[in-house]
């Protein structure tokens, strides 16, 4: 069975960097050949902020080229996603991951994330 994955600005960096926090369940769905795993521009984005202000260190990780290095699929912000975030209820203040929410819904993806704050809104998750 095919599964339409949105993958988490922290998922993805810790699928990158091979890292310990990524569940296995998380792991198992992100390399299965038959899942399709969507990584939005709004990541992209937060990844490039996080990094200038300093606030994030990538070390050599080429976060854009690892999209298609990895057989992921872009998702582009699109105006229907950003007037989906802004009707969201206010359950979680990051825009970044509002918007990641908002993309999943309408999209119909699941939301791969281990942000419990997810959980409050009517998003399909795998922790």
């Amino acid at each position: 069975m095919t599964l339409r994955v949105l993958l988490d600005t922290h998922v993805y960096l810790w699928w990158l960097n091979d890292d310990a926090n990524l569940s296995i369940s998380a792991r198992d769905c992100i390399a299965d050949t038959d899942s399709i795993v969507h990584i939005s521009a709004a990541t992209v984005w937060e990844v490039s902020v996080k990094s200038a202000a300093g606030r994030l260190d990538l070390g050599e990780t080429d976060v854009l080229g690892a999209i298609e290095a990895n057989g992921f699929t872009e998702l582009p912000i699109t105006a229907r996603h950003a007037a989906h975030a802004a009707w969201l209820p206010r359950h979680h203040g990051d825009p970044f991951d509002r918007l990641l929410i908002a993309q999943a819904l309408v999209e119909g993806l699941t939301l791969v994330s281990s942000d419990r704050s997810f959980a409050a809104y009517d998003v399909p998750l795998l922790a």
